[in-house]
Order: structure tokens, then sequence, then C-alpha cells
């Protein structure tokens, strides 16, 4: 007889209430005389974890039942933000909760400020992760995520004296109350050892792996509900363990931290995210980890396949393993592993297991970006991966001679392994020649991707790579994040959007109702007073929320520019000081974003942002007129603040090194306009938004390849254009940093003998010219808000339930 499911947790307000009250006093232990907002804030998230679960195991359940195709989503980042309200709303019990909150006597924002954000992630890689799974759940699709459960994150970002400053970023120091700990789901991950070959009964060649060390990978299960609740997937992370808790011997001897020695090594795995790869204990942790969180889910994926079923043949009609960029391409050659050496398939059909059951996203263009790791790395730590990658990397390359007989530079471009200098394999590579679907995450991306990084893959493969562009859940980011105009819009034309994004297009006749058109603008001023309020407590900023708030945030790297960003801010500032009677729009320019502890560049031009904003903020010629604010430890409860307030969004990145993009996605959909490139997605938003309601500018990817092959001189162009030529002296003689007034001379130096890689001097005129052009539609509030309502109508393609429904329909064959 088959058990029973849990019984559904009551949703009206009276059992909300009651059900806060006993997990304050059970779950918390906490009297309610003496309790605080943050033990109410615990006891609301356990209320709601309980009405969490049921729907959550009736998901479960309903797969085996229905032995479903499973997506299984591997990805080292998943920036998921804090679940409360966003469980909340998918449930339908946002305003149950705050009234039975309130009823009760506390403060419901309050209680949610208590919630720690998972600190899984980085930047957009992870961000879109959760959009996908966020997306899978909503759609009713089996999708399952897989990650590492880091203890700390990659650092917390502090601003002294302008510098960045980093500290660990521990954010399960109080606990996570959305967790589920699975002692009994553990999996040994193996490292080193040797490899032996030997015949079977059959005289057929056989490897084992032996003599290696072992760590052990503990699950932690997080519910991930879908919008309306009646889907509840999961997201599992992996968390090191040891097998050995201490070494007695050394213990008795008093010798404490050597007996501990092993155990504290091996849970290293899981302690934080992306350990600095600089040098190489640092590059070492990171290929373990890569390693290790691949090893321990495809163990998971194949036990609970075989629960059902015993024929591996049957593998790719029961499990798809989407690869989120090169972090788990490890899963090409570990699943080999698994099907050759424990279940002794041969060759030819675990290759063709593999293939079919594996798909790639990639989200870069960058060489740098795409991972290759030492050959050593393999031979002391995964033999036996390394001896199926060369036997894949000769099959394939065999395939490719074939085919063009005699190409030696293309068997050279092809191979897995980079031969010049220290032999590296080429995870891309390895992902590519190993899946049966590559993908990019924009159309000009996928279009560079064919046309530069893996022309030659496209060549021998047509047709495998593919475009899916990438995607925003509407309820985080819109629903939840910006209330006033979600509701706005729902009372307009319903309720349907959430879930169906398209509907939006009924705004667009909208824009030109008078009523709306200030409905809308008071929705945006809303936002902005909540946004001013935060930057005045948290940095004692005070800025003009009538000012156009122009808005960058995003991680700090040189070919995203915020440097070009910089340029125009002190060129605006010696406008207004060179003229200072004459009228300028306000604005208030708004940076957030953390650069790399190791990257010099990026840490300097941060640096630089903050030093300009100490000068411009406390000039009175400039201060009542332009405001420059570094947002600190940018993540997604930040950007939850912030975006709903923008009126401009800034996506200047160098044509052709953005993937695509979200930041892109999310601001314009909160009705911001957009200063951009033609990079990424901002092309397409463009083809949906129409290029009046944007303002684009610069070069295009075609052109900037044909400046870096044709060369650029970026002396000559600062030469010719006066005002770049004062902003860059300002910087490089020490106008914003007096107390060391060289501090800025790689900035300048990397522009002008450095050769301007990334092209800030060719498209600097293009940019103050449309800044021009920005400037001068915000004077008519009318014609600015008409296009903000477009941007809103008009971004119905960028929900991450239409990426989904493609992945499920055209990759994963499985249908919602």
């Amino acid at each position: 007889m088959d058990s029973p499911l849990p019984a559904e947790a009551a949703f009206d307000v009276a059992a909300i209430k009651q059900s806060l009250t006993d997990h304050l006093l059970y779950s918390v232990g906490k009297d309610p005389l003496f309790a605080t907002s943050r033990d109410w804030y615990l006891a609301a998230a356990f209320s709601l974890r309980d009405r969490l679960i049921s729907a959550w195991v009736r998901t479960m359940r309903s797969y085996y039942d229905n032995d479903v195709k499973r997506v299984y989503y591997l990805s080292m980042e998943f920036l998921v933000g804090r679940a409360l309200t966003n469980s909340m709303i998918n449930l339908g019990l946002y305003d149950a909760f705050r009234e039975a909150t309130e009823s009760l006597g506390y403060d419901f924002d309050e209680l949610q400020s208590w919630e720690v954000e998972p600190a899984l992630g980085n930047g957009g890689l992870g961000r879109l992760a959760a959009c996908l799974i966020d997306s899978m759940a909503t759609l009713g699709l089996p999708g399952f995520g897989y990650g590492i459960r880091y203890e700390f994150g990659m650092f917390t970002q502090h601003v002294e004296r302008g510098w960045q400053v980093e500290s660990p970023e521990n954010w399960l120091r109080y606990g996570n109350p959305w967790e589920f700990q699975r002692p009994g789901v553990i999996y040994p991950v193996r490292f080193g050892g040797r490899v032996v070959r030997y015949r079977d009964g059959e005289g057929r060649w056989n490897s084992q792996w032996v003599d290696s060390e072992e760590v052990m990978a503990m699950a932690y299960d997080v519910p991930v509900p879908g919008f309306g609740g009646k889907t509840v997937n999961n997201l599992r992370l992996w968390a090191a363990k040891s097998t050995r808790e201490f070494n007695l011997k050394y213990f008795n001897q008093g010798n404490y931290i050597e007996s501990v020695r092993d155990k504290n090594e091996s849970e290293n795995l899981s302690k934080v995210l992306y350990p600095s790869d600089s040098t190489a204990r640092g590059k070492e942790l990171r290929f373990r980890q890569e390693y290790f969180f691949v090893c321990a889910s495809l163990q998971d994926i194949i036990a609970r396949f075989r629960k059902t079923h015993s024929n591996f043949d049957l593998l790719p009609d029961h499990v798809a393993i989407q690869m989120n960029d090169t972090h788990p391409a490890m899963a090409v050659a570990e699943l080999m592993r698994v099907l050759l050496d424990d279940h002794h398939y041969d060759w030819e059909r675990a290759w063709t297991i593999t293939v079919k059951t594996c798909g790639y996203t990639n989200h870069t263009l960058l060489p740098e970006a795409l991972e290759t790791w030492p050959v050593d790395l393999f031979e002391r730590l995964l033999p036996r991966h390394l001896d199926i990658i060369y036997e894949i990397n000769q099959r394939f390359l065999n395939d490719v001679r074939h085919r063009w007989p005699g190409e030696m530079d293309l068997l050279r471009r092809m191979s897995l392994v980079d031969e010049d200098g220290t032999r590296r394999i080429r995870m891309a590579h390895l992902a590519v020649v190993g899946s049966h679907s590559v993908n990019g995450v924009a159309e000009i991306h996928t279009d560079l991707m064919k046309s530069t990084i893996f022309a030659d893959f496209d060549r021998f493969q047509p047709g495998k790579i593919s475009c899916k562009t990438n995607g925003i859940t509407p309820r985080r980011w819109l629903l939840s994040a910006n209330r006033p105009l979600a509701a706005l819009i729902t009372e307009e034309i319903g309720d349907g959007w959430v879930t169906r994004l398209e509907e939006l297009q009924a705004l667009a006749p909208l824009a030109e109702d008078a009523e709306f058109r200030e409905r809308f603008a008071q929705a945006k001023r809303t936002n902005k007073q909540r946004l001013a309020q935060v930057i005045e407590q948290r940095l004692g900023v005070p800025v003009d929320t009538d000012s156009l708030f122009d808005v960058m945030v995003k991680r700090m790297h040189e070919y995203k520019r915020q440097l070009l960003n910089v340029l125009h801010v002190v060129t605006r500032y010696n406008r207004i000081r060179a003229n200072p009677t004459a009228f300028a729009v306000p604005r208030t320019v708004i940076v957030g974003g953390k650069a790399a502890p190791g990257y010099f560049m990026a840490k300097l031009i941060l640096k630089l942002i903050n030093d300009v904003a100490d000068v411009v903020n406390n000039d009175p010629l400039t201060s009542s007129r332009l405001k420059v604010v570094f947002v600190p430890n940018y993540n997604v409860s930040t950007a939850e603040l912030i975006i709903p307030g923008a009126n401009l969004s800034q996506q200047i990145s160098t044509a052709g090194t953005e993937a695509s993009g979200t930041g892109n996605m999310k601001l314009a959909l909160n009705g911001a306009l957009t200063i951009g490139t033609w990079d990424g997605a901002n092309v397409e938003i463009c083809e949906e938004v129409g290029e009046e309601n944007m303002f684009l500018f610069g070069l295009t990817a075609q052109e900037v390849a044909r400046v870096h092959r044709d060369g650029w001189d970026s002396a000559a162009a600062i030469a010719a254009n006066p005002e770049l030529a004062q902003v860059l002296d300002m910087i490089g003689s020490g106008y914003f940093s007096p107390d060391q007034p060289d501090r800025f001379r790689p900035i300048v130096d990397s522009l002008t003998l450095g050769g301007d890689h990334y092209l800030l001097s060719a498209d600097y005129p293009a940019y103050i010219a449309t800044q021009e052009r920005v400037d001068q539609l915000y004077v008519d509030a009318d014609a600015w808000t008409r296009k903000a309502i477009l941007n809103v109508a008009r971004m119905g393609k960028f929900s991450s339930d239409r990426t989904v429904a493609e992945y499920g329909e055209e990759i994963w064959n499985v249908g919602s």
C-alpha cells in the first residue's frame, strides 16, 4: 500500500498565525514575550516551508509514478536570492503572510530583511541558473539543479577610502531554514591514484582506477516552487565531508591541528566559491571543486535512474544533463568512465549514450574565460579521466582527418589538447565534442560562436550549435521586486502576464493614455524614493529623486567598460564647471559590482569611480546637478532595490564581448531606457522594443573585429578629441587623486600606450553624443514615460519561461 502524502497546510490567515506562533515556540525555541524580529523571520520561514513540503513531495512522487524524463542542470553558481518573499508570491501567500505577521504586531518588511542571501554565485551565470530553475518549476518541467553548497561566497565587498576590501561571505553563520540536510544521500568522490589495465575473462581490455583518496559529498536539498505552487522542484547542493573526522594517534599526542588536517583539507572543497586561481594551490582546489560536484551529481543521477531502469541505453530517454558553461564539462569524461569501467559498456555504446545525454551552454567568447586545465593536474588527480579524454580526442581527430585530410592546422585548432607551451585540456572543446547540442545565449553571441571560437566545429557538425536567448523570471524581477509597477500592470491587463509575459503587449496602447502615463511615472517615483532612502541610509549621500537615475550594475571588468561610464561622468563634470549657469539635466550615476580579488585593473577602476565621486559630490558647482554613488556588495537583494528605481540602463560593453546579459532585460522590464552598444541581447531587445525607444551607439561586432585586425591608433583618436584628452589628463595627473597623483596612470596608459583593446576611445564620441540625446529626452517627461511604457510592453520575449520552453522542446525533449 502506498504511503500517504502529507496533508496540505492551511493557507488562511488564522492558520498562518497559529503556525507562526507554533514554530516560534517549537522550532525556534523562543517565548513570544522575548522574541526578536529575527526569531519571527525564522518562524515565518519554517511556517512557509511547511506549505512547500506537501507540494514538493507530491511533485517528486509524480515524477516517479509517470517515469518522466528529468532535466539536470549542472552549474557552479545559483544566485537564487532571498527565498521568503519569492516563495510566498509563488504560493499565492504573500498577502496572507503579511496580514498574519502584522496582526501579531511585527513589521513584515523588517522580518524579510533578516534573511541572508545564499552566496552561491558571483554574477550573471548564477542569476541565469536561478531564473531557469524557477521557470522549470513554473512550467511543470521535471528540472533539478545541481551545485555546491559553498560555506563562504566569493567575498563580501566593503569600500574603505575608495578601495574594494574583501571579507569572507559567511552566509551560513546563522543557519539556513530553507535547506534539508540529507545524511543518507552521500557519495564518495575520488582523487589521485593510478590506472590498472587488465583483460577480462573474454579477453577484452578493461581499466580500473585504484589507490585513490576519497572525500564524501553530502546532499543538501532546497525546494524550488513554481508559480501557483503546483510544482516544487529540487536544487541539490553538495557539501564536502571527510571520510575520517580526525586521527586519534595525533590527537592523543596532543597534536590537535595535525589530528584534523585530513578532515579540514577534504572539507575545503566546498568551503569557498571560486578560490583564487592565481596560485597553484588555488588552481588545484578549483579543479577539485569542479570534479567533486560533477562526480557526486552523476552518481545521484544514475542512482535515481537505476531505481526504475537497468539498461543504460535508455539513459538519454530519461535523463538530460545540461552543462552551464565549462565548469561541469568533466561530466562528459565522468559519464564515460562510469559506463566503461563500472558497467563495462564498449566504447561506441558508451559514447553514443553520453553524447545523447549531455548538452552544453556557452557563456563567453573571451579566450581567457574558456577553461583549460594543465595535463599534470589530470595526471595527479584524475588519471583515468585523462586516459578517456585522450581516447575521445584521438577518435574525434581521426574523424576530422578523414573529412579533411592533410589539414594539420585544423587538427591543432580542434584538438581537445592544447599543445602550445604547457599541455592543457580544453574544457570547452570537451563539452562541444561530448554533447549532442551546444547553444549560445543570444543571437549575436551564437553567430559569433559559429564564426570565431567554434567555427571549425560548426563546419564539422552544421546545426549542432543553436541559440537559446537568455531570459529572466518575471516573478522575481517584476512581480516581487517592483510591486508598485506590478500592481499597476495587473490592474490594467490582469495577472496573466506573470506566467505569459507576452501579455504585457496589451500595455502598448496605454502609452498614449495620459492618465496611465502619470500612474506609471508615479510607480517609478515611488521606487526612486525607496532607492534614495537606501542610498542615504547606507552611504550618507543625499540624492535628488527628480534627477535621472543612471544605473550600471554588473561585475567589474574592462570589457564591460565601467571606465567609459566614468569618462562620461568627468566630461559632464567639466562641462558644468565650464559653464555653471547653463542648464544641465540633474543626474545620479549609480554603479555597483564586484571586482575579482586578483584583478588589478578592475579594482583600480573601482577606486577611480569612488575618487571621482568624492570630488563631484562635494564640489559646490556640480553637486546639485551631478552625483556619483558606488553601492557596495552588489547582489540579488541589492539589485531588487536598484533596478526598479532606474531611469537609464547602461549596457556599454565592447561589441562582441558580452554573451547576452540579463541585467539589460531586468532593467528594461522595470521601465528603464537602455543606452548600449550593439552587443549581446541588446540587439534582440532593440528588435522587440524598437531602436527609437533605446539609445544605441558605437561600433558593431564586425567593425570591432575589423579595427582589431587593421589596428587602432588610440593616441591619435584621443589627440583629435579635446574633451577626451582633457578627461584623461585629469585622471592621469592626479586631479582626482591629489594624495597620489600617479595612482591612475595605469588606466590612462592602457588607453594611450596599451592600444585601448576595448576601444573606449573609438566609441567615446558616439557615447557622449548619445548621452546628450538622453538628456534631451529626459527633459520631456511625457515622451520619456511613453518610451518607458513601450519598453515594458515589448519585453515579453525575454521571460525565462520562453527560454526554458525552447530548451525543453529543442534540446531536452521534454514538454510542459
